[in-house]
């Protein structure tokens, strides 16, 4: 029998609920692929039709998690911002995500930031990525991509991290 969107929603709901954070967000992350892995599910929420953007699949009143369904346009690509107190959990149903991580290298308490790339990876098709809180990431699509997110809650309603060009600034790592 195929995992089904309500089958993750239940099995995210247990882990968040009896796990500590971390293992809590590595679990959902596989249940997740177990989901991208079902083509009848990816057939029912995307299509070559379903415009850019994104949409709510499920909301956990309780937990306060959101399951949504991204159609990102190629070319796309986030500037570095983290979740806030919150985290999210991103897998590709189809396409790719160019991801990059990043750590602030100056003090928190200064008004503009200085942010060092510590990682570069991609999320190709089936595969998943937890971001925990205050982590500090960029997404791009250079093609277009279908992505299912996962999130802690309403990320448009929490304090959170965002780079701006015209304040903060990118260092290179030291060799």
């Amino acid at each position: 029998m195929a995992y089904e969107l309500s089958d993750f929603c239940a099995d995210a709901r247990k882990a968040l609920k009896t796990k500590p954070l971390d293992a809590a967000l590595e679990e959902v992350a596989d249940h997740l692929r177990d989901l991208l892995a079902n083509e009848a599910f990816i057939a029912e929420t995307f299509n070559d039709e379903t415009p850019f953007g994104k949409r709510s699949l499920h909301h956990d009143a309780e937990l306060d998690f959101h399951v949504l369904a991204h159609v990102q346009a190629p070319g796309k690509a986030g500037a570095p911002h983290s979740h806030g107190s919150s985290w999210a959990i991103y897998g590709n149903a189809r396409g790719y995500t160019e991801m990059t991580e990043y750590r602030r290298v100056n003090d928190a308490s200064e008004e503009a930031s200085v942010l060092q790339k510590s990682d570069h990876y991609r999320v190709s098709k089936g595969q998943s990525r937890a971001y925990g809180p205050n982590v500090i990431h960029s997404t791009a699509h250079p093609e277009k991509a279908w992505v299912v997110r996962i999130t802690g809650t309403d990320l448009d309603v929490l304090p959170r991290f965002h780079f701006k060009k015209s304040r903060d600034r990118m260092v290179e790592a030291a060799e």
